[in-house]
């Protein structure tokens, strides 16, 4: 590529930022602060959206440049603190945002393909890496991942009040498992009932919410393990991030390119929020 033509494709690739910077472009995982304000991160707007008091606003943006804070950004959490935390396969790296809202960098570039995150009770921070097929665990402070338990393509995790850690297995003969204080690995969702399973969330009395995006649907698997198809079709799309929130559902559709809420009865309906500038 000459030099003109790499400023063409660059000055392209900031015109369409721009483009896009008042709506949601490809929006993977969601989380919910407990102030009520609702974070998530949008892979193709290489950063992370914050909802609140009704308004839609960058909260990150990074650059479309490889190996930058961000670019690849696969999840979003918050911790019982509050803050925000964003997984990055870009830069191999899990960051917490501090209170300017700059990200810093707490895994030393030791995840590969981070594309869940959850906490202990502890603070420490549970991390689905898909590229390693592992569970690992970062200490809250910061410091290199330790490896909790083997799962063959985890792609969503979720920690019980028993301090068991549920986890969606996208290419594994079992594709939910939970991994017990003890460390021992036991089998939630026999067989592969689900098509391409992605996040994980539970209610109070342990029923389990998964996303499955090639099923473009919500599956609902009881505490003994039965799965069913509990929302599905449109406007779903292809869901893939999936949270509570309070009582809620909170379920991000990068292809609907938004993010839909769910009561327990099962009424859907996308979040409403205007943009900040209106």
């Amino acid at each position: 590529m000459n030099k003109l033509s790499s400023v063409i494709v660059f000055s392209l690739a900031l015109s369409a930022t721009a483009a896009g910077a008042d709506k949601m472009q490809y929006p993977l995982s969601v989380a919910a602060a407990p102030d009520g304000a609702i974070y998530v991160a949008d892979k193709d707007m290489h950063g992370v959206w914050k909802i609140a008091g009704g308004k839609l606003e960058v909260f990150f943006q990074g650059s479309n440049k490889f190996r930058t804070p961000l670019n690849a950004v696969r999840c979003v959490a918050v911790d019982t603190k509050g803050r925000v935390l964003a997984g990055d396969s870009s830069t191999r790296e899990i960051y917490r945002f501090n209170a300017e809202g700059k990200p810093e960098p707490l895994s030393k570039a030791g995840i590969g393909i981070p594309m869940a995150i959850a906490f202990d009770a502890r603070g420490d921070i549970l991390v689905c890496d898909l590229e390693i097929h592992q569970i690992v665990k970062v200490p809250e402070a910061g410091g290199e991942p330790v490896k909790v338990a083997d799962v063959t393509a985890p792609r969503g995790i979720v920690v019980d009040a028993q301090e068991r850690i549920w986890v969606v297995s996208a290419g594994g003969k079992n594709q939910v498992v939970r991994i017990l204080p003890d460390g021992k690995v036991e089998t939630v969702v026999a067989g592969t009932p689900f098509q391409l399973p992605h996040t994980i969330a539970l209610d109070k009395d342990q029923n389990a919410y998964i996303c499955d995006n090639y099923a473009e649907s919500i599956w609902k698997v009881s505490p003994d393990g039965k799965p069913e198809k509990w929302l599905t079709g449109k406007p779903l799309v292809k869901p893939v991030g999936i949270t509570f929130a309070t009582d809620r559902l909170l379920i991000a559709d990068p292809h609907a390119k938004t993010v839909f809420e769910a009561t327990l009865d099962g009424k859907l309906s996308p979040v409403k929020f205007e943009t900040a500038g209106n």
